[in-house]
């Protein structure tokens, strides 16, 4: 008998008095107003046993150690349950707390019970098994939540979904590893990258043609030259509206004298965009509309403004090189009310009509939070476009204004995460998420570098190089995460099928180590700083937030 599958009848929920009775939930308990602040309460009480600070425990359960504080605070309430149980089970929750919690939580959030007869059904949990009260109430949520979504209030099964996240078989683009170019030397990064973006390396509209009837393309030779010796695809980025332009607009976050406002005369950025485009036709593969176009210091325009001249370099570049990527305008901080605003405004005027992907600034709120908080964002990404009528593929193409004043990372944990910044870029493949651009190559001076200029590249950089030499050639297969895959809940893994037919698993951990199992024979255990090690005897793997390569016999 499968042991998380627990039959319950709905009757057991109300003779306990989990219906009709809000317990602590009221919020009376623990002087806070709403159900809301009783739920904080309980986050709070359980952080505290588990003597996690906000950044520990955001560690553990993928969530920013600043929204975990709101979560505590009672700011704001968390956005799905399964969000709730994260937190909480980091905490060592037991059933009965999470049966408050999850009353807390739909109290919070303005649901209500539905009562429905008694019906015997099997609940199945998500790597945990539920008793007693525990199941009987998620029964109860689960009935509730088909019912008020209007799929039948029929009875049914809550069902347990096992399984990677998705499945499946396609090479590996080289072109995913990409990196910002944050230099106008002409110089390229010694270690191994798949593509460039050029911002912040002197190219900004405003350096490009200072006078309405000048242009000055030093600068952007040199890299375009240095991209193509390179072997390497390169990625303009548009920004920063010259003076001449938009004299009476704000000035930018530059010495440059440039405007974040658009041009008073549209018809001068479609000239502009035309003559670079003739000029490089062939050598720039793509072109990002604009930065962070919902950030005023970047940006100050209206949407519908943002929309036309979108629309208006579409058709000046792909006059000129039909094969060139048209990139929509980058959108950051999709994690705030505003974000999601402009880009479903953007969505909803048809902008994603004018250009082959959209950029999205896809990152850690801090530069400390685990990478793969990044998922959630992107899910929500996702479901933001997909409200919107629209897929387009995905390019993350760099950070925040903000980001890049965060504290610097420990060695360790640098090369940690720049390689799982790009595993979750593949993880990510399920949202069509193709590319990431790292911010930045070029400068020493972030909170986790990959090499300066005239400088030798990082352990985290070489790190990052030893990932693409392990998938060279590869094929994916599949990823997936934590109990879905009968895996410890704090483990990721991504699948591979090497050139030569063997099967590759990337494994890590999202915070702390975990001891692993294998399903099938394992030729050797590879390490980021290039060394092997041969596999156990008793066919266990160690893990730690360092990702490991595990190569499977044939």
């Amino acid at each position: 008998m499968d042991t998380r599958a627990l039959t319950w009848t709905y009757r057991t929920a109300w003779d306990a008095g989990i219906l009709g009775s809000h317990g602590r939930c009221s919020g009376r308990s623990v002087g806070l107003s709403g159900s809301g602040g009783a739920l904080a309460h309980l986050l709070v009480e359980l952080k505290k046993r588990g003597g996690l600070s906000y950044s520990e425990l955001g560690r553990k359960s993928y969530v920013s150690s600043s929204t975990l504080h709101r979560y505590c605070s009672g700011a704001t309430v968390p956005p799905d349950y399964q969000t709730v149980v994260r937190i909480a089970t980091a905490c060592e929750a037991t059933d009965a707390e999470l049966v408050e919690l999850l009353r807390c939580w739909r109290l919070a959030t303005g649901q209500v019970v539905v009562q429905e007869p008694p019906v015997q059904v099997a609940v199945r949990t998500r790597g945990r098994v539920f008793s007693g009260i525990a199941a009987a109430l998620v029964l109860v949520l689960a009935l509730a939540a088909l019912t008020a979504s209007g799929r039948g209030a029929a009875p049914g099964v809550a069902q347990r979904i096992d399984g990677p996240s998705w499945q499946r078989v396609e090479p590996l683009d080289p072109s995913l590893f990409g990196v910002t170019a944050s230099s106008s030397s002409g110089s390229m990064p010694t270690f191994t990258v798949g593509s460039l973006r050029f911002w912040d390396s002197r190219t900004r509209w405003a350096s490009l043609q200072p006078r309405r009837d000048e242009y000055n393309w030093t600068v952007l030779d040199r890299l375009v030259d240095g991209a193509s010796k390179s072997d390497l695809p390169a990625t303009l980025v548009f920004g920063g509206t010259p003076e001449w332009a938009a004299p009476g607009g704000p000035k930018a976050p530059y010495g440059d004298g440039s405007r974040s406002a658009p041009p008073d005369d549209l018809a001068a950025w479609e000239r502009f965009v035309s003559t670079l485009v003739t000029r490089y036709r062939g050598r720039i593969d793509a072109y990002e509309v604009w930065v962070h176009a919902n950030d005023q210091r970047y940006y100050s325009g209206s949407v519908e403004t943002l929309v036309e001249m979108t629309s208006l370099a579409n058709r000046a570049i792909k006059a000129v090189d039909p094969e060139a990527t048209v990139v929509c305008p980058s959108i950051d901080r999709i994690w705030t009310d505003e974000g999601r605003a402009v880009l479903n405004r953007f969505a909803e005027l048809r902008g994603y009509d004018h250009c082959d992907v959209a950029g999205i600034n896809l990152h850690q709120r801090q530069a400390s939070d685990p990478p793969e908080v990044m998922i959630d964002l992107l899910r929500r990404i996702s479901g933001a476009l997909h409200d919107a009528g629209v897929h387009p593929p995905l390019w993350n193409t760099g950070v925040t204004y903000e980001y890049v004043r965060n504290d610097p990372l420990d060695e360790q944990r640098a090369i940690a995460f720049a390689v799982r910044f790009y595993l979750v870029t593949i993880y990510g493949s399920d949202f069509s998420l193709q590319r990431a651009y790292f911010y930045n190559w070029g400068s020493g001076e972030l909170p986790l570098a990959l090499q300066a200029v005239g400088g030798p590249p990082t352990r985290a950089a070489l790190a990052v190089q030893e990932l693409q030499r392990w998938l060279d050639g590869s094929t994916t297969r599949g990823c997936g995460h934590g109990r879905a895959i009968d895996l410890p809940s704090t483990v990721w893994q991504c699948e591979f099928t090497a050139r030569d037919g063997r099967p590759l698993v990337v494994r890590w951990t999202s915070g702390g180590t975990a001891t692993t199992s294998v399903t099938r024979p394992v030729d050797e255990i590879r390490n980021l700083d290039g060394t092997t090690s041969p596999p156990r005897t008793d066919g266990a793997v160690d893990v730690s937030e360092t990702p490991i390569l595990i190569v499977h016999q044939r």
